[in-house]
């Protein structure tokens, strides 16, 4: 008989019930990937001869322009701000996140009603100039460009986040050096700053270009075809799911891939301060560079946040015929009892293996958490079309078998549930729960856990009486992150949601592919006033540990 392996009697048997729930989380990723060896789909070889080629060259041009776009926009004004002052810093500092609030969707949105072709914009250039249809040119708001524009606008801040600290962390030493080499300061940017920052611009980069690929709403909403609305159009269009899900497995791939570069990105460059270095100081800019720089920062506010945030409000107060109705009261019900309910049970479970990685070390357990906390990596519509199959799998299963033994119709029983979308939300939003709760747990020393045991408390009281105090601050981080990303979702809930079941987001599409935009307004904007919680919140922090 072969003996067991050692890594089995090393985890302990506490942990075996956790990896279940762990390998449970992995379903979806393993049903998606798992589609590549069933064969070619039947719809597979029309989807190469018509529409395949497309999805992929405009995959590739959303990610090229949007990382182009976040890299510029991310790492100049975040090079401004750490470096130099000039009028509106302070407030321009914490004014260029608020962004992250406005999913690109929304902004999509937004920016359609402005610029289309009866939207204010066009109709003030047609009354000014005397000039009708076909008179002028006016770019195209619906188009590859003008979604690489909107996303860029809402997705630069992971550049700008991660860049400022890593300029603000460098040392006024090396700065000194530069200077008395001769360099000028954009060669001391080029040559010193830029290679120190480059695994925090890269990582900022790759997260940029993640919810780019994740995106449903914006690319649909502008007409471009790429996999993720190619997915949609097969699964529901085509009604082939073998022919969606191995669609879906290639965007795995492209996902893993940036995954993959980041990794690499950050294994090959480190960078720490000397002992007793502070950061660089802010140089004091020439009059007319500081009002150009704080020109473009208040046009990057401005086109990012506060202009579509006003049309926003204009339309939810003066021009939509539906207002806050009964209806919007209804949808915002569901929607915050989705998102409540998806923040605890993600809280508790991120709470519970966080701990147990704490207690009981262990390679296996501790690299099957890591594997589950890939799913925020994951876009939406891959999620959902991996959870689909397993638990459709299951209803006919359990169907069947009543059916046979006891002439029972069970009908579906997860399937077009509520709890087959939580399902959805739990696997995709863990790692944001699980990196709170683990940065929290890291704060307290070992030697707590030590005089905890020499007072005779078990691990349960020591989590009632001494951790969850000390872990209130991150448990309500992860929460409100979780639920604010629950509420944005989108394409998973256009999937999973039940029948005759509504959320914010999803009306708010609805109503915006109908061309009611202004209808759309109310339920656009609560998504976005709610969005500013966690970055007033991650603000307030970063705040609060500069001083």
């Amino acid at each position: 008989m072969k003996a067991t392996p050692r890594w089995l009697h090393r985890m302990p048997w506490h942990l075996w019930p956790l990896l279940l729930i762990v390998a449970v989380l992995l379903t979806p990723i393993v049903s998606v990937l798992s589609s590549f060896f069933q064969g070619p789909a039947p719809s597979w070889p029309h989807l190469v001869d018509t529409v395949l080629w497309e999805y992929t060259l405009n995959s590739i041009y959303l990610v090229l322009g949007v990382g182009f776009g976040v890299l510029v926009l991310g790492v100049s004004s975040a090079w401004f701000v750490a470096r130099y002052e000039f009028f509106g810093r302070r407030q321009f500092e914490w004014l260029l996140l608020l962004p992250l609030s406005m999913p690109a969707y929304i902004i999509a949105y937004t920016y359609t009603g402005i610029l289309d072709f009866s939207g204010p914009v066009q109709s003030f250039i047609r009354k000014t100039f005397s000039v009708g249809y076909g008179d002028y040119y006016f770019p195209e708001i619906r188009s590859i460009g003008g979604a690489i524009v909107m996303m860029s606008l809402v997705l630069y801040p992971y550049v700008y986040l991660l860049a400022r600290t890593s300029f603000k962390n460098q040392s006024q030493s090396l700065a000194d050096a530069g200077k008395t080499l001769g360099l000028s300061p954009l060669q001391s940017f080029c040559r010193i700053a830029l290679p120190i920052a480059r695994p925090a611009i890269i990582a900022g980069t790759i997260l940029a270009l993640m919810e780019t690929l994740a995106d449903y709403g914006t690319v649909q909403y502008f007409g471009v075809n790429v996999f993720s609305t190619g997915i949609f159009r097969t699964w529901f269009g085509l009604d082939d799911a073998l022919a969606a899900r191995q669609l879906a497995s290639v965007l795995l791939m492209m996902v893993f891939a940036l995954l993959l570069l980041e990794k690499l990105a950050r294994s090959k460059a480190s960078y720490s301060l000397p002992s007793g270095s502070m950061g660089s100081k802010r140089r004091s800019l020439k009059p007319v560079y500081a009002c150009v720089v704080s020109l473009c920062c208040g046009l990057l506010f401005l086109f990012g946040f506060l202009l579509p945030f006003t049309q926003l409000l204009y339309w939810s107060l003066f021009e939509s015929t539906k207002g806050f109705d009964q209806e919007y009261w209804h949808l915002l019900s569901n929607s915050l009892k989705l998102a409540g309910i998806t923040s605890l049970l993600t809280v508790l479970l991120a709470l519970l293996l966080s701990y147990s990685q704490r207690l009981w070390p262990s390679k296996l357990f501790n690299g099957a958490v890591f594997t589950a906390g890939l799913g925020y990596a994951i876009p939406g519509t891959i999620i959902a079309v991996g959870v689909m199959a397993p638990f459709s799998w299951l209803d006919h299963s359990i169907h069947d078998f009543f059916e046979k033994h006891s002439e029972i119709s069970t009908g579906l029983i997860f399937s077009g549930t509520l709890f087959i979308l939580i399902f959805a939300y739990l696997v995709r939003f863990l790692a944001v729960a699980l990196g709170n709760i683990k940065s929290g747990l890291l704060n307290i020393h070992q030697s707590i856990d030590d005089a905890a045991k020499s007072l005779g408390l078990t691990p349960w009281q020591s989590i009632v009486r001494i951790h969850l105090p000390l872990l209130r601050p991150s448990l309500i981080s992860a929460a409100l992150l979780v639920f604010v990303d629950t509420l944005k979702e989108l394409p998973a809930t256009l999937v999973l949601r039940p029948f005759n079941f509504n959320t914010l987001a999803v009306k708010s599409f609805e109503l915006a592919n109908d061309e009611q935009l202004a209808n759309a307004a109310p339920s656009v904007i609560t998504i976005v006033l709610i969005g500013l919680i966690p970055v007033i919140l991650l603000n307030f922090y970063m705040q609060r540990s500069q001083n």
